[in-house]
């Protein structure tokens, strides 16, 4: 969406940063530009709406290929971040708008209209709302269920860091389907990738929506080629499993601009299928990891996946 009032600067934090070279992306990693009628049809009913949506907001590569198919990742609670990750593309600074009452009625038109079998929803930080966001969040949830009852829900929600612990009951109520929280990277580049959230925060929150519904399914990301080492990845995969999460998605990280976190390498496919299998090895129900891999990507069918490798392990 691109009527609403954002900073004149979008990363006025990063203004004074120094410019790191952004290296020629591989082969592997292009893509076309998105022109089907499809990618076209999905974005007039975003702007009808008056919705926004990560894939634009943050750049995403496969934003052509995912619209071309009517799945569109819609991003709840403005489009302004309070926080200021080296890695995101989202604009960043002090939110112009309150939360629209209205918006999760619009989001619930828009995934009826898409007549999408599976939806993601995420959201911005937004640290200046007492409860972080949690009940548009369940809100939103709500609405999407009275209006399409049978279609499967994923919410990649913010980490709440700044709000009282019971706000995530909140949201794990609502009873979405897949709850995402994504842990972006490994905790020794968080003071640099990440510095408004913290790894271990980040993995407890995980780690209490399966205590407070051990059927949800949880999911949570990162990227590589920010500087980690392949043990460092290996001890995150740890660490989730410890917290009992489900699907773990691995992508490369892509610099959207000059002030951004520099790109340190370009991880192969050949690296990706190795992660992908040391995933499985660990214990994950579903794995997704290549160069363009996302969270949402492919998120629907990733989810029949998920399902059905839950059911074949535990009947259940």
């Amino acid at each position: 969406m691109r009527d609403l009032k954002i900073p004149a600067q979008r990363h006025p934090e990063k203004a004074k940063r120094p410019d790191n070279v952004q290296p020629k992306k591989p082969d592997w990693i292009r893509v076309k530009a998105p022109t089907s009628e499809g990618y076209k049809i999905t974005r007039d009913i975003m702007r009808e709406h008056k919705l926004v949506t990560v894939c634009e907001e943050a750049g995403c590569p496969n934003v052509g290929e995912c619209w071309s198919q009517g799945h569109a990742t819609m991003m709840i609670m403005g489009e302004v971040c309070t926080r200021a990750c080296t890695f995101c593309n989202i604009a960043t600074g002090k939110p112009p708008e309150d939360l629209d009452v209205f918006e999760p009625g619009r989001v619930a038109d828009a995934v009826k209209k898409l007549g999408l079998k599976h939806v993601v929803i995420t959201s911005v930080d937004r640290d200046d709302v007492e409860d972080g966001g949690a009940a548009h969040f369940a809100q939103t949830i709500r609405a999407v269920r009275k209006q399409s009852p049978d279609t499967t829900i994923e919410i990649l929600t913010p980490d709440f860091i700044r709000c009282h612990p019971d706000v995530l009951r909140i949201v794990v109520e609502a009873k979405p389907d897949v709850f995402n929280h994504n842990l972006e990277t490994v905790p020794g580049l968080y003071p640099e990738v990440r510095p408004g959230a913290r790894y271990f925060h980040s993995l407890r929150l995980l780690q209490r929506v399966k205590e407070l519904d051990p059927t949800m399914f949880t999911k949570s990301g990162i990227m590589v080629g920010l500087g980690e080492d392949k043990q460092a990845v290996t001890q995150v995969m740890e660490d989730m499993r410890a917290a009992d999460i489900d699907f773990l998605t691995i992508g490369q990280y892509l610099q959207p601009t000059p002030k951004h976190h520099a790109v340190d390498r370009f991880v192969t496919p050949e690296e990706f299928a190795t992660y992908e299998k040391t995933a499985y090895n660990k214990g994950f129900l579903m794995v997704s990891a290549s160069p363009l891999t996302r969270s949402s990507y492919h998120a629907g069918d990733d989810f029949a996946r998920l399902r059905d490798a839950r059911l074949k392990k535990f009947g259940n």
